[in-house]
């Protein structure tokens, strides 16, 4: 048969007291590294939301840019415009050629660019601070010639 002890209310008070910095220590030991890779998710996840909102604003730029009498300033206009409704603001966009110089059936080309440290949420983004984030279309230009 099996003896148990018992353990009086000193001998666990005392093994509380011996155990009770371990937990300090493991959590300022573990703690940073949790941290880290939680913000390294939300930077990552916030650099691919921004890509696909990119990648939209190009498409309704090329969109804007295939049409007949559409000029460069409107696509510009309408490819920044998207990217600000959607909280991506002082993005650079490039159309080439011209759309107004374009013959039916030549290619356009819209890119749309933004710095990551400008749509980053951390103040000093350490992840990819120096990249710059870009997106193009390429579209046919639409007529009869």
């Amino acid at each position: 048969m099996m003896k148990f002890r018992r353990l009086g209310r000193t001998g666990k008070r005392h093994l509380r007291t011996k155990r009770y910095g371990a937990a300090a220590v493991e959590f300022a030991i573990v703690a940073p590294l949790f941290f880290m890779l939680v913000f390294g998710c939300i930077e990552f996840g916030r650099a691919l939301m921004v890509q696909q909102i990119l990648t939209n604003a190009s498409r309704v730029g090329a969109r804007q840019a295939i049409t007949l009498n559409a000029t460069e300033a409107a696509v510009i206009s309408t490819a920044s415009t998207y990217a600000a409704n959607t909280s991506v603001s002082g993005v650079s966009v490039t159309v080439t050629p011209s759309p107004a110089a374009a013959a039916a059936g030549d290619l356009v080309s819209v890119t749309v660019a933004v710095p990551f440290s400008n749509v980053s949420w951390i103040p000093a983004p350490w992840f990819m601070g120096g990249t710059t984030l870009d997106a193009t279309s390429v579209m046919r230009k639409e007529g009869f010639e």
